[in-house]
């Protein structure tokens, strides 16, 4: 177990800009933007939900003007808005159904009428501010105020932020996340991706205190180098009621937290990206790089299959010194489509970067078992909190030890048990997880966390037993290829997911080729690694243990070797792509 290993995990990698327009500051961003709109006709300021709305408006209400118009004025009531997105968001505590809203169904169209009208008539300058501005009206300058997804869960957390439309921030969590993820982000990228052409500045207020703002080059220069060159997106932590120590010392977290459950480090729809300019550090949200530049960095195959989506995830889940997950499953195919409006589910694999001696996995049934009697005990254990389901009974109980590798296609039982430290392998979609049996243990919040047996009986793959488990799911691995300094090994996925894996055990120089298919790896054994390009295409890049970084399908080809303390030592990568 690594827990005396010096930390070198990098929390804030970012993609060097030498050159670009930046300003820093709310004086420098605002004279800049007071200068500009001088000889403006019209600005408009669209946005991103998780913005702290009314401070950003109070902030360009300061420029000259001889109209402001607020967006919010002109969306539908708050009735309105709830009846329009009802059959999205569902009854269900946790799931809705993916929405097929635009925000132009936001608007109320007499409002907007009389707005535009008041637009074509007005002399002098005239400011849009809101959600939606740039659909309101095209700005003769376009600024957008974007918001990573992980700072705004932050924020409705701290109950800081609403809605699109609706005035819902004192509402529990999961439901302010849950109206973000099935509807309001959706509508907001979709209309995000219609203007990207037109937006002329980007502002950053994750530091609210400390804006940043770049011009339209600065913004596609960062989106060209990282489409073309291997990256890391911002990692982010989170504690879980089964959380581990692990992290906090590895990754050199806060030590006053009480645990650490999650690591994200390759979610780009919920990670930032940084772009470093001149030095600044300028924050967006990482999935902007996949809307703006899907088959350089997916590849056109991945593009084709999945459009402008990221396939691959990786997170860290830390059990070290914590405890089990929850006994989970996750859906079949058709039943998240049929019922979440998604076009594939969440198949995935956990590969054990450190375990105890006595770690495990839950994942499996147990041959012989009847099915009728496990969901009777589910359900007793769902609402009697006294009743003790018998998980052993059931479910194979799988030794673990550092780098195995377990694979989940949807539909399989499964947990990680308590002293592991998983790289969990997945595709995409989250959330979209069954929670069976959880221990008898509460939340962070000192609630019970939703169980979702209902939902989960009608996916269970029963015929995944003892004997398919050890035969399909447990460590299938083929060397294929080795020398004296390299080894290559096929570790998964099974047949039925869409992720290839590959594991290379090395002391020396290997060549990695992307064979149009974005690569997504992680650092799982040595201190550190460098990725360098065979015709300098891009500059050389270090890893450092534990770390998931990115290498774009337009690389074609690249190569990785011990860096610093490892050179001479055997280092040890796992790469994901997507079957083509």
């Amino acid at each position: 177990m690594v827990l005396s290993r010096k930390n070198n995990y990098d929390k804030s990698p970012s993609i060097t800009l030498t050159e670009g327009f930046i300003r820093e500051g709310w004086q420098k961003v605002s004279s800049f933007i007071k200068e500009k709109a001088k000889n403006t006709q019209t600005l408009t300021i669209d946005c991103y939900t998780g913005i702290y709305y009314d401070f950003l408006k109070s902030k360009f209400q300061e420029i000259d003007n001889t109209l402001f118009i607020d967006t919010l004025e002109l969306l539908k009531s708050k009735d309105e808005v709830d009846a329009l997105t009802r059959s999205f968001l569902t009854k269900d505590i946790l799931f809705g159904f993916y929405t097929n809203l635009s925000v132009s169904d936001y608007f109320d169209e007499e409002k907007l009428r009389s707005a535009r009208e008041s637009i074509e008539q007005t002399p002098g300058t005239v400011i849009v501010f809101g959600y939606g501005a740039e659909y309101v009206t095209k700005g003769d300058i376009t600024i957008y105020a974007d918001m990573p997804r992980w700072e705004i869960q932050q924020r409705m957390r701290r109950k800081e932020v609403n809605g699109l439309g609706v005035n819902n921030k004192d509402e529990a969590f999961s439901l302010q996340y849950k109206r973000g993820l099935f509807n309001d982000w959706k509508v907001l990228d979709k209309h995000k991706k219609s203007i990207y052409d037109t937006v002329d500045f980007w502002l950053d207020t994750v530091n609210d205190e400390r804006p940043k703002l770049i011009d339209k080059n600065t913004f596609f220069k960062g989106m060209d180098k990282a489409s073309s060159s291997p990256f890391r997106v911002v990692p982010f932590f989170d504690p879980a009621p089964w959380g581990g120590q692990w992290m906090k010392e590895v990754c050199d977290l806060d030590r006053t937290v009480s645990n650490f459950g999650w690591c994200f480090d390759c979610v780009p729809e919920e990670n930032s990206l940084l772009l470093k300019v001149k030095g600044i550090e300028f924050e967006m949200p990482s999935i902007n790089l996949v809307y703006t530049r899907s088959k350089e960095l997916l590849g056109e195959p991945v593009e084709a299959r999945f459009g402008k989506e990221f396939p691959i995830r990786f997170d860290i889940l830390d059990t070290m010194g914590g405890g089990n997950l929850s006994l989970q499953v996750h859906p079949t195919t058709e039943y998240a489509r049929d019922n979440f409006g998604l076009s594939y589910t969440q198949d995935e694999s956990y590969y054990i970067v450190d375990a105890k001696e006595d770690s495990y996995v839950y994942l499996g049934l147990k041959t012989g078992i009847n099915p009728d009697e496990m969901i009777a005990d589910l359900e007793e254990a769902q609402k009697n909190p006294r009743f003790v389901f018998d998980v052993d009974r059931y479910v194979n109980k799988v030794p673990a030890k550092k780098h195995d590798h377990f694979l989940i296609p949807g539909g399989t039982i499964h947990c990680s048990g308590k002293d592991t430290l998983v790289l969990e392998i997945s595709s995409t979609p989250n959330l979209f997880t069954f929670k069976l049996w959880d221990w008898q243990r509460l939340g962070l919040d000192g609630k019970p966390r939703p169980i979702n047996v209902e939902r989960g009986k009608k996916v269970i793959a029963w015929e995944r037993d003892t004997e398919f488990t050890y035969n399909e799911l447990v460590n299938r691995m083929e060397v294929l290829s080795e020398t004296d300094t390299v080894r290559e090994e096929k570790t998964g996925l099974h047949r039925n997911e869409f992720i290839e894996t590959r594991r290379h055990i090395f002391t020396d120089k290997v060549t990695h080729y992307t064979n149009d298919s974005v690569n997504v790896l992680n650092l799982v054994e040595g201190d550190s690694v460098i990725v360098e390009s065979l015709n300098g295409h891009f500059e050389p890049f270090v890893v450092h243990y534990a770390e998931t970084f990115i290498v774009p399908a337009k690389v074609k080809i690249y190569t990785i070797r011990p860096y610093g303390s490892s050179e001479g030592k055997e280092c040890v990568t796992i790469k994901a792509s997507v079957r083509c």
